[in-house]
């Protein structure tokens, strides 16, 4: 079985205090239907990306790091799952589960 990383994208100005019950209560139901199935490895929300601190090597060899996420986007990984499914369809399957639960963009990409 291959090892999927499910990862919820939200905006820069994502507050998720605006969360409601509902969507909390679609959350926990979908874990716990993860658990059951025994599919899922790790599930963790993040921080929102401005507390990121990113590390770049320099030509000197010293790494830099420096306040804020790599990457300059609008939109930035809110968190994520990582579950062992038997093919690219049946994370797709779940990820949709998420769609739904999370009421946010998905992303599925298996790890190597």
């Amino acid at each position: 079985m291959t090892q999927y990383l499910v990862a919820v994208h939200h905006p820069d100005n994502y507050d998720p205090s605006f969360e409601g019950e509902d969507m909390q209560r679609d959350i926990r139901a979908l874990n716990e239907e993860m658990k059951a199935a025994g599919i899922r490895i790790f599930v963790g929300g993040l921080n929102a990306a401005a507390s990121a601190m990113s590390l770049r090597k320099q030509p000197d060899g010293e790494v830099e790091v420096t306040k804020g996420p790599y990457l300059k986007t609008s939109e930035h990984m809110g968190g994520f799952w990582v579950l062992e499914a038997v093919d690219l369809d049946e994370a797709l399957a779940w990820g949709r589960k998420a769609a739904i639960a999370c009421r946010a963009p998905i992303e599925v990409r298996p790890f190597h």
